[in-house]
């Protein structure tokens, strides 16, 4: 056996056979239910059930992709969680970031348990929860790592991981089939900016008495070696500050990462610059880390929006909400040239702090282009090291595995392609292939410390969220918006006389994105006789059986419009009766 392979701890066995000595160590099962995180980057979310007890591990949104047309969040479905809701005891959550809090107002208007977490996840739970008007019914608990929080017939015991984002922790599990682990997000930072290093000793002792199962992060799972430490990036900003000598400077970040925001704060405070806060979610997250001590500011360095052009370009550092390219964030409108208070000129140093986020690039890069345009500098993460990220590559991820030495793997936190070569990496390790589970969400994965096992499903998936409407976007809403932005739309509008049977007036042809009326006379006026000859064709039983009429037309319509331009425009019937 090499040196990075071990044998997954044993059960203590007596002296019986095999079959009486399995007998006895099977205990009561606990059942691992993901509702997120699997086959997914976003809505994180974990249950963890035994006897008749369960509880939460975080409730995140993901954002939409590109075929999500008009939708602005997506959450994970409730449905196991509202039908077992006399089972739940508790909600934890492992950090502040918006996939794994996001969705936590929108479970509260449904279900109500007690929840847990570190000051300042709470913090920002509660800022959230003040938008949904409902902060004053939710019971909110304050933990700390190496507390423990009892969960029905379950202990839940907290340990300090490193994130890009404060007050992250991870968990040791204590039920009756024995110690499950999970690490929420987590890297190995020996020099974190902010709090202490991860528990790797606690995580160790964990393993040296028997970890029955590991959960454990895979977003990071395909990059070799270690994560950098966030402290490399503090290096970076100093040389872009002198670098910038003489521009305002321009930073887009994640407004949670406020390890960054402390460092761009001391480059900012050895360079005699103020700084100025842009976006919603980046003022509430920075105004409550500073009010909490996360953040160390001096009182007179954060400066109101309002007074920024009272000091000139070389005194200013903008630290805005966009880096992903979002089409409504500060930086997109100032790179648009749609944003009222600042206009991007040669007088601006922009550092674009971000790596993106699997299917943001294309917006990424137009938002680059628009703002080198209008004669900015842009630095992004490509041209120079101005970020990290805050989760464990394959030798941090290996160091977990060898320090617990579970006797069972659930790679979690991640697509297909990090959860497989996670995986592959544990069985690198020395973990049976039998003994790892590539889970879906909605697997209810069982164990009584035996064995371990996906023994049937529940009710998962995505739920929408458009404006107000939670859930009242399915897949046919977005096939037709789809069908809409891809091919446009043709209304037929006509005038009936049921009573007699005829037709009245039109029928009139409307396009919206398909043609341009002016200029594509001749093809409406084809269609207008397409349609008449239809109707003339019809009995009057058929024009009395609206439905009938609707869908013959539609088809004729459509049959016609396809064979003059290969397109297949949405065409919509409107019947009106006098």
């Amino acid at each position: 056996m090499s040196k990075n392979e071990y044998k997954p701890v044993p059960f203590k066995e007596n002296n019986k056979t095999s079959r009486q000595t399995k007998k006895e160590q099977r205990r009561t099962p606990v059942r691992i239910i993901p509702l997120g995180g699997l086959n997914e980057i976003g809505k994180n979310m974990t249950i963890i059930e035994c006897c008749n007890d369960m509880f939460i591990i975080d409730c995140g949104l993901a954002f939409p992709d590109t075929e999500m047309l008009g939708v602005d969040i997506v959450l994970p479905d409730f449905t196991y969680v509202e039908q077992n809701k006399s089972k739940l005891r508790a909600i934890i959550l492992t950090h502040g970031h918006e996939d794994h809090i996001g969705g936590l107002a929108y479970l509260l208007k449904k279900v109500n348990a007690p929840i847990y977490g570190t000051k300042l996840t709470l913090a920002l739970v509660d800022s959230k929860l003040k938008e949904h008007g409902i902060s004053e019914k939710a019971n909110l608990n304050i933990i700390e790592p190496k507390k423990n929080v009892k969960a029905g017939c379950m202990t839940i015991e907290f340990i300090n991981v490193n994130h890009s984002i404060p007050d992250s922790i991870g968990m040791a599990i204590h039920t009756p089939a024995g110690v499950l682990v999970h690490t929420g997000d987590f890297k190995v930072d020996y020099t974190p900016i902010n709090g202490g290093i991860i528990d790797l000793a606690r995580f160790g002792e964990l393993g040296s008495k028997g970890v029955l199962a590991l959960m454990s992060d895979s977003t990071n799972a395909e990059r070799p070696g270690f994560t950098a430490t966030e402290r490399k990036i503090g290096d970076s900003f100093d040389k872009l500050f002198n670098q910038a000598e003489g521009k305002r400077i321009i930073i887009a970040t994640f407004s949670s990462n406020i390890h960054r925001i402390q460092q761009i704060i001391n480059s900012a405070i050895k360079h005699n610059r103020k700084i100025a806060l842009f976006g919603r979610s980046m003022v509430n997250v920075v105004m409550t880390a500073v009010e909490l001590g996360y953040l160390k500011a001096p009182e007179d360095l954060i400066i109101d929006i309002e007074l920024m052009n009272e000091y000139l370009p070389e005194q200013i550092v903008l630290i805005t909400t966009g880096s992903q390219g979002e089409p409504m964030s500060a930086l997109t409108r100032m790179a648009m040239n749609d944003h009222n208070k600042i206009n991007i000129s040669t007088q601006d140093f922009i550092i674009i702090s971000a790596t993106p986020i699997p299917g943001n690039e294309k917006y990424i890069t137009k938002v680059i282009n628009e703002l080198m345009k209008s004669g900015a500098e842009v630095i992004s993460a490509g041209m120079y090291e101005v970020h990290v990220s805050g989760h464990a590559c394959q030798e941090e991820l290996k160091l977990m595995l060898a320090l617990t030495k579970p006797k069972f793997f659930i790679p979690v936190h991640g697509e297909y392609k990090h959860l497989k070569c996670h995986k592959q990496l544990a069985i690198g390790m020395g973990i049976p292939e039998e003994n790892i589970i590539l889970g879906e969400i909605g697997n209810v994965i069982e164990t009584d410390g035996i064995e371990m096992k996906v023994v049937s499903q529940v009710t998962a998936g995505r739920v929408l969220v458009d404006g107000l409407g939670v859930g009242d976007i399915g897949s046919i809403v977005l096939r037709d918006r789809k069908h809409l932005s891809q091919d446009g739309l043709i209304i037929i509008s006509i005038v009936m006389d049921r009573v007699n049977k005829r037709v009245v007036s039109g029928p009139d042809i409307i396009s919206r994105g398909f043609v341009y009326v002016r200029e594509s006379g001749a093809l409406i006026d084809d269609a207008r006789h397409v349609v008449i000859n239809t109707l003339k064709h019809c009995t009057p039983q058929e024009l009395n059986e609206w439905n009938y009429l609707k869908t013959k037309l539609r088809d004729v319509l459509s049959d016609y419009i396809y064979t003059k331009t290969k397109r297949n425009p949405m065409i919509l019937p409107i019947l009106n009766e006098i």
